[in-house]
């Protein structure tokens, strides 16, 4: 974990509560994390939040559905959900505009935010964020096994360090079992259980939720201009990494970095690296 001291609270939003941790002063940055089972905001940015509260205020929340934050999260509209209650945490903190570091999930988050409230995003970091051509290609093998997650007998750690050291990152050796212990325990959540904030949609309006859940069929991405650096990880078994070309060739202000030896969790596997491109970035 970080050895920085950390304030944390949790505020109300609209009737639901988000946790956040919170350290350093200066430019407001936000990390947003990924959505596998017992994801975190804290264990997902366990090896940035030191470097980078350096020079910015680093403020890391739970996403809606995860972590200490009200579980549940629209299924019609996942992403957009997400953004709603990021942006709320900004009107809630007095923060008018922010930068924003999103991996898969959390980066859907912030794509979407900047795309409905492009005024409140100074620049973007992502890293293998979801929604990238999702509708056009079969789910790769590391994304069905995260949806499948609480399906079939349910969730188990056998089900997480499978997913987590065979798809999450390049290197599964190097995940400590502390963590998958961590996670796994979070994921068992009987709120979570009930209602998991990351599922494949389904029923009437699935196709619908899909094609919203698409940004490259989004028309305003063209036209999004947020300074935005895109770090892919060239193992990424669970986004492809075609995806990180998709949005450099996209969006008019988007550079792209394929980081070697690592997986989808770029930010844990390759940390040194990650923060030091990330803090010249978000400082240039």
């Amino acid at each position: 974990m970080t050895a920085t001291t950390l304030t944390e609270r949790t505020v109300t939003i609209g009737g639901r509560q988000i946790f956040y941790a919170e350290a350093g002063t200066g430019p407001a940055v936000l990390l947003l994390h990924g959505g596998g089972p017992g994801a975190s905001g804290l264990s997902n940015y366990s090896r940035n939040i030191d470097a980078l509260s350096e020079n910015f205020r680093v403020i890391v929340p739970d996403l809606p559905g995860y972590g200490r934050s009200t579980k549940g999260v629209d299924g019609n509209d996942p992403f957009g959900h997400l953004a709603h209650g990021i942006r709320g945490l900004m009107n809630e903190l007095g923060i008018d505009t922010a930068h924003l570091v999103g991996n898969s999930y959390g980066g859907a988050c912030a794509l979407r935010l900047a795309l409905d409230t492009p005024d409140r995003v100074e620049k973007m970091v992502l890293m293998g964020p979801g929604g990238i051509g999702t509708t056009r290609a079969l789910p790769t093998a590391g994304l069905r096994h995260l949806l499948a997650y609480y399906g079939g007998e349910g969730p188990s750690r056998d089900k997480l360090r499978t997913f987590i050291r065979q798809y999450l990152v390049y290197d599964g050796a190097s995940v400590p079992g502390e963590i998958i212990d961590s996670r796994y325990e979070s994921s068992i959540d009987p709120d979570v259980v009930a209602n998991p904030p990351l599922r494949r949609p389904s029923g009437l309006f699935a196709l619908r939720t899909l094609w919203r859940m698409d940004f490259t069929r989004d028309r305003r991405l063209a036209y999004l201009e947020t300074p935005t650096l895109v770090v892919w990880g060239a193992a990424d078994k669970v986004n492809p990494p075609s995806g990180g070309r998709m949005l450099a060739e996209i969006m008019p202000n988007c550079d792209l970095l394929v980081a070697a030896n690592a997986g989808h969790w770029v930010q844990w596997e390759r940390a040194g690296y990650f923060n030091a491109v990330t803090r010249a970035f978000l400082n240039s």
